[in-house]
């Protein structure tokens, strides 16, 4: 082969690997920009630095873990502290989210908000977690968001009872077992905790019901769904089961089935608001706080009294509940017409949710958190029930035989034990089935992430009525010889007030304080009438004038006589509505 020949042989070479090349990167390229067009929707964030699931479920280690992940993808948004430790020595993990450049955390208004009380409650921890992955993941890319974290500071805190969380995740249960928390109890009072609780009989990992062919009892099975669902048999006519209650055996031969369980008690009747003793009010335990994870809710609250709004998650009949809790209780008239206004709200982003008053609406409790963050803070606070079956079909239908309907056809029988016979050691033999206990309480995996974003989004809009202090006009008169009135104009940009009716009765928290350097005022007031300029003087240490609240979406006027004409620096203190400065050039004016 001459030489001529090897060099266009050479040439092509280098033409084909060029162009290979060229293709290999122009492919990689317009993979890269399909993937990234495929991950773009509207209310979730295109490019994402944290990756997270949002259709299943995940233990307390396993939101820990998302947690720590976007405290690291975002350090300069976020804080990651544990706030205390439940029984069995879990932490109780805070994700503390707010731009910190735009203002100390600590004198912005925060939101507060937590989930899974209730142990068998666990979607509210997903919320929770959602709620922060997105205001991370959307800060500098959605207008909303960043306005929020910039001006707030939210506390989420996926799980309050961690230890309640994983016991029923981990272990055998029905929808509504492991509600309360880890601390043992003797419930049976025969000397012995925790010692006879449910038994997973047929092994498939979740514990259904037992029933027993009777020719007195007063079940049949249904015509429909004979292999899953039992009915009562009409007045005329004989049964042919009789229903057992759920799996279990009598483990300490007292004649009694899973009737001491692990724990036994609820976490939300242990608050020091309203308290009753256990004789009133079934699981208040033995005094207020007497809970290692209520206890340190509380004072974590007390030592964050920025805190303006409360939400907390637990599950489910898709209500939004507001106090008071029991009859009388404390709830002033204006609060109760702002939280109708947040709650009505929430009714349009929440399909088939209901705004309810808790005593008038559900049920009568002592000792609930909601009302503790109300009645003994003075934040204005929600308990979402998360989830409801009405979601299952447009129809809105709740009956069993809908919900069996939907397991076959959308969850391909995913949910359910067909009855089958089991050997029982006390009753012979009977038959074991029905609803898994990921049924009925939680939805299931492709509803979960819209229950997350919906509840969330609801959150944020109460977020987004917190009060809010600003500056608005200022207006400078000269008032002799190096001396000058200033007018200013206090705003409250939020639909809240800066302390709420309850606050202000009770004297919870300070009032809120509009201040200048003691060394420049002679004289100052509270503007009651900016047009006639009637001001209500302040007698004592005139450099800080006292405002009981700022109502929301309103504004107050201050007035200030000054000495001197070198700029002056007027000050806001809002316990609950931030802190703000702004100087005044009086010379300019």
């Amino acid at each position: 082969m001459n030489r001529k020949m090897k060099c266009v042989i050479w040439v092509i070479c280098v033409g084909l690997v060029s162009g290979l090349i060229y293709e290999l990167f122009v492919s990689q390229e317009a993979v890269a920009q399909e993937r990234q067009n495929l991950f773009k929707a509207l209310g979730a964030p295109a490019e994402r630095r944290v990756e997270v699931a949002w259709n299943r479920f995940y233990d307390s280690e396993g939101l820990a873990e998302i947690l720590k992940r976007l405290h690291n993808a975002f350090p300069s948004l976020t804080r990651l502290y544990s706030i205390g430790e439940s029984y069995q020595g879990r932490p109780i993990w805070c994700l503390e989210v707010t731009h910190i450049k735009t203002g100390d955390p600590a004198r912005k208004p925060g939101m507060y908000i937590d989930g899974n009380i209730h142990g068998n409650e666990v979607q509210a921890g997903e919320v929770v977690a959602y709620t922060a992955w997105y205001l991370c993941e959307m800060y500098g890319k959605n207008e909303t968001v960043t306005r929020l974290v910039d001006q707030f500071v939210f506390y989420l805190i996926p799980t309050i009872n961690p230890d309640g969380r994983d016991f029923w995740l981990r272990k055998a249960n029905t929808a509504h077992s492991s509600r309360s928390g880890q601390v043992p109890l003797d419930n049976d009072r025969d000397g012995l905790v925790d010692e006879d609780d449910y038994e997973d009989l047929d092994g498939d990992g979740s514990i259904t019901q037992m029933r027993i062919r009777d020719p007195n009892g007063r079940m049949k099975p249904h015509p429909k769904y004979p292999e899953y669902l039992m009915i009562p048999a009409e007045e005329d006519e004989r049964g042919e089961y009789t229903i057992l209650g759920w799996e279990g055996l009598d483990n300490d031969g007292d004649g009694r089935v899973n009737e001491d369980g692990p724990g036994g008690y609820d976490p939300n009747r242990n608050w020091g608001f309203d308290w009753q003793p256990p004789y009133v009010q079934w699981g208040a335990r033995d005094y207020p706080f007497s809970l290692p994870e209520t206890r340190a809710v509380a004072q974590f609250v007390i030592d964050h009294p920025n805190i303006a709004g409360m939400q907390s998650y637990h599950n489910n009949g898709g209500m939004i509940l507001r106090g008071p809790q029991r009859e009388g209780g404390d709830m002033q008239p204006r609060d109760d017409h702002v939280l109708s206004a947040i709650a009505a709200k929430g009714e349009l982003m929440l399909p088939f949710y209901r705004s309810m008053v808790i005593w008038r609406d559900l049920y009568t409790l002592w000792g609930g958190e909601v009302d503790w963050f109300y009645g003994a803070r003075g934040i204005l606070a929600f308990t979402n029930e998360l989830w409801t079956s009405q979601n299952l079909y447009r129809s809105g239908r709740t009956d069993d035989e809908a919900e069996v309907e939907f397991i076959k056809t959308l969850l391909m029988n995913e949910g359910l034990t067909a009855w089958k016979e089991y050997d029982h050691p006390t009753y012979g033999k009977i038959e074991i089935g029905g609803f898994h206990k990921e049924w009925g309480r939680v939805p299931p995996s492709f509803l979960l992430e819209e229950e997350c974003h919906r509840n969330m989004a609801f959150t944020l809009y109460h977020a987004s009525v917190m009060p809010q202090a600003a500056f608005g006009e200022i207006r400078v008169e000269p008032a002799g010889e190096d001396l000058f009135k200033v007018w200013v104009e206090v705003r409250n940009d939020g639909m809240i007030p800066t302390r709420i009716e309850q606050d202000v009765k009770n004297h919870i928290n300070p009032p809120d304080v509009v201040s200048m350097p003691e060394e420049r005022v002679i004289s100052s007031g509270r503007v009651a009438d900016r047009y006639f300029k009637r001001v209500e003087p302040v007698r004592v240490r005139p450099y800080r004038v006292e405002l009981p609240s700022i109502p929301g979406l309103s504004s107050e006027w201050i007035q200030f006589i000054v000495r001197g004409k070198e700029p002056v620096v007027v000050t806001c203190h809002s316990t609950k509505g931030g802190h703000i400065q702004h100087e005044i050039n009086l010379s300019a004016r």
